[in-house]
């Protein structure tokens, strides 16, 4: 049975799979939630109740957080590309990085959307600045991380590298990485001429209108 994953070419999170099942030639179903496909919607939540996606069906089997399908992409259906190291404390080091684009990059760009999408200016502005320093933050502790090294945890594409791509991605239209962080600027950049980000990008570009803090006629 075919893979089915579903999610929005547009979201991050499903950006973040199909960054993986790209790496790997992965053979999958892409099923859009919108309006145009209720039925996708209508089997996501008959799955999934809690309504995030994206959504992982192999069989009878549903998955559901990204970094736990692309591991489960890599145990059942492995590529060429190993996205999370054999070794185990190489491993622990990108499952970190993974949660800290997550959580410290990714978090903050939701928050600052979600003023957006209060349409009260007051909320709009209050979360922007919050999400502002918050990057800040996020951006300058990983200019202290990188290295020289093509990837942010070593000289090999991982996990990680697939939660930042969407991550630094978004959070650079929400709050511009400056000058004074020229790794994270390069590294960005580096990420978006990898062919499997590249292609989920280019999948995205007529959502953008969507994004409420509007997108910058950019990347």
């Amino acid at each position: 049975m075919t893979l089915a994953l579903y999610g929005h070419p547009f979201s991050s999170y499903t950006q973040k799979a199909l960054i993986a099942m790209y790496e790997n030639g992965t053979a999958f179903e892409f099923r859009c939630i919108d309006a145009e496909h209720p039925q996708h919607a209508q089997d996501w939540l008959r799955h999934w109740p809690l309504a995030k996606f994206p959504m992982l069906v192999d069989g009878d089997r549903t998955l559901v957080e990204t970094s736990i399908i692309i591991e489960y992409l890599q145990l059942a259906h492995p590529g060429s590309i190993r996205l999370l190291p054999e070794e185990p404390m190489t491993a622990l080091d990108v499952r970190f990085l993974d949660r800290y684009f997550d959580l410290y990059v990714m978090a903050p760009v939701q928050q600052a959307v979600s003023g957006a999408l209060t349409g009260e200016p007051a909320k709009r502005k209050d979360a922007h600045e919050l999400s502002k320093k918050k990057l800040d933050l996020a951006y300058a502790w990983l200019e202290g991380q990188l290295s020289q090294d093509q990837w942010v945890a070593g000289t090999q594409f991982s996990l990680a590298d697939c939660a930042a791509a969407p991550s630094l991605f978004y959070a650079d239209w929400t709050h511009r990485i400056s000058d004074e962080y020229p790794r994270v600027r390069a590294y960005r950049a580096r990420l978006l001429n990898r062919a499997s980000f590249a292609r989920a990008v280019d999948e995205a570009r007529p959502y953008r209108h969507l994004f409420p803090l509007g997108a910058p006629d950019r990347d």
